[in-house]
């Protein structure tokens, strides 16, 4: 029998395995099984040990990642942080673009750089406590470092300063790289790419700008001889083929993209693919038999033929049951409980989620713009959203308001059905639906908030 470390290696070079692995993306969420607030215990080795042991015991992963911290470099770099109880922290400032620094002042992380040590002693620990359990080392994308360094003034620059812009890339490759090798020394089995940026940009921009920059990392991964894996959320459907030419092993997804699609462009390239548990509907807010329910859909999707790794779509939320975590796992790793799911699913409950009236929600003298997000605190395309729209509203005073409907709460997945958004982030404005996980620039934004203030006039 196969140890899940020998599973998940072999479905990542896209060999048909004995059963399908299951790796539960565990990030801030092992704070919670501990007693801690993310902000405490993404600073200490202790901790992230310690909550990575209990997620161990509980879910029997095939494999986890050691760390969900898409701050790691950024924070190195001199970006601000806002530190938060229930996500990792958020980016409140891009000193590319506010001056703070030059581009000549960059430099490479080193493994004594900000909390780099924390993450290596807590690699080298799990590493030998479970030589079994297959350790991912998670990094965060060129594209999403980058607007982590310029901000979202890195749209214009797309088009205004292309060179300026590939050569800001090209150095989060070469970090990209330098954090592999600290992450694979120190004992990771996998290098997985988070780059959820790039679900704003379409597939020329995508070719233009990332393919590069990711098959560098991806390469040099493969001459160290390791293996790699792309990570994206959001309405990424649009580049999974593009993605699939950055040379990675792997491509994971969430639930805003379907996993019949991805199955099929990925194993036409001959690469595995991963995802598509349901984050919030079903594992924060569902019980153990919807979990169950989404768990088989998945491996039903993905057949028999292998190349697939059960995941959730993204970071597990802080608060999600354990009992929910426990019940998709199984699934994959019991018959009986494979069985048992395959029956719940020929008579699923019907989830009925009541909608707002909002027959009477337009306001003559006011624009009012309801994001959907996952969470703008922990969702790095939701977060420049939001951002995004509260910056350019200030320009119009009291006559503009910007709301937030996380999707982490029933009254967030209630806006959501009440608006028809389907994908996060959506950005409506009156409740019609403006913006899908794109964000736009600030003068677009703000003519389009110009163009329908006229109209109430």
């Amino acid at each position: 029998m196969m140890t899940g470390k020998e599973l998940v290696l072999a479905a990542m070079k896209n060999e048909k395995t004995e059963r399908t692995p299951w790796v539960p993306f565990c990030g801030v969420h092992c704070a919670s099984l501990i007693g801690k607030t993310a902000d405490v215990y993404l600073k200490s080795s202790d901790l992230m040990t310690a909550g990575l042991e209990k997620a161990i015991s509980l879910y029997k992963p095939d494999g986890i990642p050691v760390i969900f911290d898409l701050q790691l470099e950024a924070e190195i770099f001199g970006c601000d942080l806002h530190w938060n109880k229930d996500n990792p922290p958020s980016v409140m400032s891009h000193p590319l673009a506010e001056g703070k620094i030059s581009f000549d002042d960059l430099k490479v992380p080193a493994e004594s750089d900000g909390r780099i040590p924390d993450v290596v002693k807590t690699i080298k620990s799990i590493r030998a406590a479970h030589p079994d359990v297959a350790l991912y080392g998670l990094i965060t994308g060129p594209f999403t470092l980058a607007l982590h360094l310029l901000g979202t003034e890195i749209f214009m620059m797309m088009f205004d300063d292309e060179d300026g812009v590939k050569k800001i890339l090209d150095f989060c490759a070469e970090t990209g790289k330098a954090m592999s090798k600290i992450f694979l020394d120190a004992g990771c089995d996998i290098i997985a790419v988070v780059d959820p940026m790039t679900s704003q940009i379409g597939p020329e921009q995508f070719e233009d700008f990332c393919t590069k920059p990711l098959q560098k990392i991806f390469d040099y991964v493969r001459e160290l001889g390791k293996l790699s894996s792309l990570f994206v959320c959001g309405h990424a459907q649009k580049n999974i083929e593009v993605m699939s030419d950055t040379r990675c092993d792997n491509i994971s997804i969430d639930e805003n993209i379907p996993l019949d699609y991805v199955r099929d462009i990925c194993r036409a390239k001959g690469i595995s693919f991963g995802g598509n548990l349901q984050l919030t509907v079903v594992m924060l807010l569902g019980d153990e038999n919807a979990n169950k329910i989404d768990a088989f859909k998945c491996l039903k999707i993905a057949g028999d033929k292998g190349g697939f790794i059960l995941a959730p779509g993204c970071d597990i939320p802080f608060a999600t049951p354990p009992r929910n975590i426990i019940a998709a796992g199984k699934v994959a790793q019991d018959p009986e409980e494979y069985k048992i799911a395959e029956q719940l699913a020929k008579n699923p409950p019907v989830l009925e989620i009541e909608k707002f009236d909002l027959s009477n929600y337009i306001d003559d003298s006011v624009l009012k713009i309801d994001i959907v997000t996952l969470d703008s605190l922990g969702c790095a395309p939701c977060q420049y959203m939001v951002a995004a729209a509260e910056l350019v509203a200030k320009e119009f005073g009291d006559k503009v308001q910007v709301r937030e409907h996380k999707i982490k709460g029933i009254d967030g997945i209630r806006m959501m059905v009440t608006l028809g958004a389907t994908n996060i982030p959506t950005l409506c404005m009156d409740k019609e639906i403006v913006f899908i996980s794109s964000i736009p620039d600030n003068k677009t934004l703000a003519d389009a908030m110009r163009e329908r203030l006229a109209k109430k006039k």
